[in-house]
């Protein structure tokens, strides 16, 4: 981390400063000016089970802080994850036993529910800070979470604010959190009928993608998930979109190491993109990564979160992308090509809660103020070719949602 403090003298200035007779005291109106740069640092890691004993990836996560060890883990692991996976906890006591020297359990593993419902708590982000607060987990500690993108989302956000930032490694167990959501920078839980209005811009210490625990994913998980790679491939990666059309029948039908290219091309282009551009914690306006959001975030409120992200984001997309050739920006037929990407992995195209335009189009200012500064919407130029708007014109969105309604084709 670099700090530089100067003292900056006005320009009307007529006279060099001199110090009062007491030798103390500044100018009325000087001002010091600070910079501060900090260098964040984040490995993304690929592996099949993470609790294996033979398997080191979590040990030598661990050991990268070069103190003593071991060191204290709390461990949250989502409920439906324990669920599935029935011997998760004993594993994580025994991988703990067989790496002592890295890995010590600060308590018992938290078991806590996901989905939405976990953003949609706020008492689990209390119940998360009061545990660590039981425990003693301080700075040198370790929060892992074992689960989807919303329970990453909620204990991160309780970490981040623990004693003003406790590492957090991450162990995402669904496609959507182990290709965007996981290994982004985000933390947030839902408040006031709005999507990710508390939060705070925390790196994690380290990401673990564990392909293992995607074998029991229901298929709409599964697919859901898939959507945000179809959306940083349209913005960003042409020839990525051209593999995804390849390779769909595949991916609907949960071919492993097909799932797995998606899954690590995607989150390879997320990182790249929060590496490079200029504007990892969103100061500006611009988003690019939340290509087809400003929808999705609003039909999934609209629709009590019957709609998973993933879903909802898909349908996002096919609005952005129509609109994007309805005003001329996009090639004509280029939409019925993502169109039917989308269809081909078994993404919805449409919701009923789409009929209430009115309230799907407060979604834009929704999404302006949650930017702040002025709307900032990304469309398409071209397959790979993403690029803002800062207006929307409504006649168009509308005219994009009837294209989409069953109905009004039929």
């Amino acid at each position: 981390m670099e700090s530089q403090a100067t003292l900056a003298v006005p320009d009307h200035a007529a006279e060099p400063l001199k110090a009062p007779p007491s030798g103390h005291g500044m100018p009325p109106d000087a001002v010091l000016r600070q910079r501060i740069a900090v260098e964040y640092r984040y490995d993304v890691h690929f592996t099949h089970g993470a609790f294996a004993a033979e398997n080191r990836t979590l040990a030598d996560v661990l050991a990268q802080d070069h103190g003593t060890g071991p060191h204290r883990v709390y461990v949250v692991v989502e409920e439906q994850v324990r669920d599935s996976w029935p011997g998760l906890v004993s594993d994580i006591r025994a991988y703990a036993r067989a790496h002592a020297a890295q890995f010590s359990l600060a308590a018992d593993p938290l078991i806590a529910r996901g989905g939405e419902e976990a953003k949609n708590r706020p008492e689990l982000v209390a119940q998360v800070q009061a545990s660590l607060n039981d425990a003693g987990i301080d700075r040198h500690s370790y929060v892992l979470c074992i689960g989807g993108g919303a329970l990453q989302d909620a204990v991160g956000f309780a970490a981040a604010t623990a004693h003003r930032g406790v590492r957090m490694v991450r162990l995402p167990t669904t496609v959507l959190a182990q290709n965007d959501s996981g290994v982004g920078v985000k933390n947030a839980i839902n408040a006031f009928g709005k999507k990710n209005f508390l939060g705070t811009f925390a790196p994690p210490f380290a990401v673990i993608n564990d392909a293992r625990f995607l074998e029991t994913l229901p298929p709409r998980e599964r697919v859901a998930g898939m959507s945000e790679a179809v959306k940083v491939a349209l913005i960003r990666d042409a020839e990525f979109f051209g593999w995804l059309r390849r390779n769909s029948r595949a991916l609907s039908a949960g071919d492993a190491g097909a799932l797995q290219y998606l899954i690590r091309r995607c989150a390879e282009l997320h990182l790249r993109h929060i590496g490079t551009s200029g504007d990892p914690f969103e100061f500006g306006s611009a988003r690019p990564l939340d290509f087809g959001h400003w929808a999705a975030h609003r039909l999934e409120s609209m629709t009590g979160y019957r709609l998973r992200h993933g879903e909802a984001v898909a349908i996002g997309m096919a609005i952005d992308t129509l609109y994007s050739e309805l005003a001329g920006y996009l090639a004509p037929g280029t939409a019925g090509a993502v169109l039917g990407l989308l269809r081909d992995l078994g993404l919805p195209l449409w919701d009923e809660a789409l009929r209430e335009e009115d309230a799907v189009l407060r979604g834009l200012e929704e999404f302006r103020e949650h930017l702040g500064g002025e709307l900032t919407v990304t469309l398409l130029r071209g397959i790979g070719q993403g690029f803002e708007v800062h207006r929307m014109d409504e006649r168009l969105v509308r005219r994009a949602i009837h294209q989409l309604d069953p109905a009004r084709a039929a």
